[in-house]
């Protein structure tokens, strides 16, 4: 790949992987442990945000205590796990990936979900080759994307990637929070854990495919 040519850094949950019915489902669970109301689909999209113990303040109207925090989030990561089977890759995705590469361009993945979780989804799937690098996350969960966007950047200089020709593509403000931070574009898509109204808050343009968001990656950073 050429110092001139395009990187796109993927979301993963919610973006290439479909698992909106299993995040609300394990919410709903991990809620009624500590004896929370269920919240709806639209309800969620509304009010999800990161760090994710801010999303739980806007339904309890309070920050939860460390100790709810761990619970809460013990809770979601159990009964997630028990759901994600049902789940796959977004509708398109794998010509996308194959598409992308064929131009000449490059693409990695960056999740807030646990590396050791991720990387064998990632090949259970089949499409392990087409990123250069796949990163989850190493730490607690719960924090910002920012930070991790910065070290997988670096990590992807020797790969020739230039944060000016990258675009993050992801279903969360923090994706294009994460990305101007690294001095990378966004683009947002509606399919995943935000409305559309949370998305245009953070001013870079959202669609609603992710045929979308790659035509628009191409452009973005031309």
């Amino acid at each position: 790949m050429g110092k001139n040519a395009t990187h796109i850094v993927w979301d993963w949950n919610g973006t290439l992987f479909h698992d909106l019915d299993a995040v609300i489902g394990a919410t709903n669970a991990a809620f009624a442990e500590i004896g929370l109301a269920p919240i709806t689909l639209d309800t969620y999209r509304e009010l999800y945000c990161v760090p994710v113990p801010r999303f739980y303040e806007r339904l309890m109207g309070r920050l939860p205590t460390e100790a709810e925090w761990l619970v809460m989030d013990e809770a979601f990561h159990r009964h997630y796990a028990t759901r994600l089977a049902g789940c796959g890759l977004a509708e398109g995705v794998e010509p996308l990936l194959e598409e992308w590469g064929t131009a000449g361009h490059s693409q990695s993945i960056l999740s807030m979900y646990g590396h050791e979780e991720l990387v064998p989804l990632v090949h259970g799937f089949g499409i392990a080759a087409h990123f250069v690098r796949v990163d989850g996350r190493t730490g607690p969960s719960g924090g910002s994307k920012a930070e991790h966007m910065l070290r997988h950047l670096a990590a992807l200089e020797s790969a020739r990637v230039d944060p000016e020709r990258t675009v993050v593509i992801g279903d969360a403000v923090d994706d294009a929070v994460a990305a101007r931070h690294a001095g990378a574009h966004a683009v947002l898509y509606t399919g995943g854990s935000h409305s559309r109204a949370s998305l245009a808050t953070a001013g870079v343009p959202v669609v609603d495919t992710l045929a979308e968001a790659v035509e628009l990656a191409g452009r973005i950073a031309a």
